[in-house]
């Protein structure tokens, strides 16, 4: 019996300009996902299309402004360098060759301290640290699928951070390669990142005139 194909058989060169083009039921590759043209953002996991919202609203934009803020601030001087969305992060299982990976994901803020894994394209590797902002348009479906990426593929530290809640969880990747969750760190609390070093966040801050 021949192998099945993992990825649908399609001309990797040509572009796809309509979203409404693709077929969810097929699985796609990271080769696939460099030729669609469409304004649409999508992510990849496991080959399976999610689409994203469309433009993050103005709370969630002023979240991440003022979480990535104090980490870029922080980092001036040190290896590690941080992302803000839309960057791509690859991950890939074994074959770094575009068309053996298939799950592309663009958290909202990473940062990565292997410049290794760095290229023109974005990352291709676990980020050392991801954070997500909870949207309302965010499924539990996508948050799952996102944590299991998370820690299959190794990020050390996941902060997921809650508009509506005004609150932060941190995941931290244990010596067993599963996440361990922080208490719910809330208004007038700080975090710190093992990640980072000396780094400390006031939770006031990052919530601070977003309303």
């Amino acid at each position: 019996m021949s192998k099945p194909v993992p990825y649908p058989v399609l001309n990797d060169d040509e572009p796809v300009r309509q979203f409404n083009e693709l077929d969810a039921s097929l699985t796609y590759s990271y080769s696939n996902y460099l030729n669609w043209l469409f304004p649409e953002r999508v992510e990849l996991i496991a080959g399976k299309i999610f689409k994203m919202s469309p433009a993050p609203s103005r709370v969630h934009q002023g979240v991440s402004i003022n979480l990535l803020n104090p980490i870029i601030n922080f980092l001036k001087g040190k290896p590690c360098k941080v992302y803000a969305a839309p960057f791509d992060v690859r991950f890939p299982k074994e074959s770094k060759a575009d068309k053996d990976v298939f799950t592309v994901l663009q958290p909202d803020i990473c940062v990565i301290c292997d410049k290794s894994k760095l290229d023109a394209r974005g990352c291709i590797g676990a980020p050392d640290l991801v954070i997500e902002i909870l949207s309302p348009g965010n499924t539990k479906m996508e948050l799952l699928n996102k944590y299991k990426v998370y820690e299959e593929f190794g990020v050390k530290e996941y902060w997921v951070v809650s508009q509506s809640d005004q609150s932060i969880l941190i995941y931290t990747l244990n010596e067993m390669g599963k996440f361990q969750p922080s208490k719910i760190f809330t208004l007038s609390e700080k975090i710190t990142s093992t990640i980072l070093p000396g780094f400390e966040l006031a939770l006031d801050d990052v919530f601070d005139d977003v309303e």
